[in-house]
């Protein structure tokens, strides 16, 4: 299957089982060198029409921020979840990015009754659930979820910028681009560093 298509597929087994509001849920930042896990949780209605949607990573910020307009406006129900840098450091990455899943979950109304996650599974969870590899690629409310997380951590990332300026948060999203990392050795870490990330932690020793 194409990177650039998402199909039903996956949700029609599930809804020919029985389940009705099935969740897809993913995670964003997970390389960044500042700023907190986002994740997101989608449900979507029965083979509801929006073009598009895909992996967040191979779309435009216009054609990502057009989508999750269009997506929250006819989801089910969507929601987000963030782990902070402390969490990271304290957790690891993978149970941060664990952890923010399950906040984005719990924070649907409804709740769902089945879950289709991008990788991970997820401890915990009260419905069922799987977790799908590449499923960001290939599974339709999976890639709306990482939309969502995507256009929501910029956003976020945007509002950290003027809250700690110097870095250009709202240009590199918290990512160790070369700017970034000049701006680091420069300024030193601030409060949205990840403390357990090279070359933070090596600034903050």
């Amino acid at each position: 299957m194409s990177p650039l298509r998402t199909t039903w597929r996956y949700e029609r087994t599930l809804w020919a089982q029985g389940y009705q509001r099935i969740a897809g849920t993913d995670e964003v930042g997970m390389g960044c060198l500042a700023g907190p896990v986002v994740a997101a949780a989608v449900i979507l209605p029965p083979e509801v029409r929006i073009d598009f949607i895909r992996d967040s990573k191979t779309l435009s910020a216009r054609q990502r921020e057009r989508l999750a307009a269009r997506i929250k406006e006819k989801a089910i129900a969507w929601a987000t979840g963030e782990a902070t840098p402390e969490e990271i450091a304290a957790l690891n990455l993978h149970w941060a990015a664990v952890e923010a899943m399950k906040r984005a979950i719990a924070a649907l109304d409804p709740a769902p009754d089945a879950v289709l996650a991008d990788a991970y599974r997820i401890p915990g969870l009260s419905c069922a659930h799987e977790a799908m590899i590449k499923g960001d690629q290939k599974v339709r409310s999976i890639a709306a979820a990482s939309i969502v997380a995507k256009v929501h951590r910029d956003a976020l990332m945007v509002e950290l910028d003027h809250q700690h300026p110097g870095y250009g948060f709202a240009v590199h999203k918290g990512y160790g681009t070369k700017v970034h990392q000049r701006a680091l050795r420069r300024l030193g870490p601030c409060p949205i560093h990840r403390p357990s990330f090279e070359p933070v932690r090596r600034l903050w020793s």
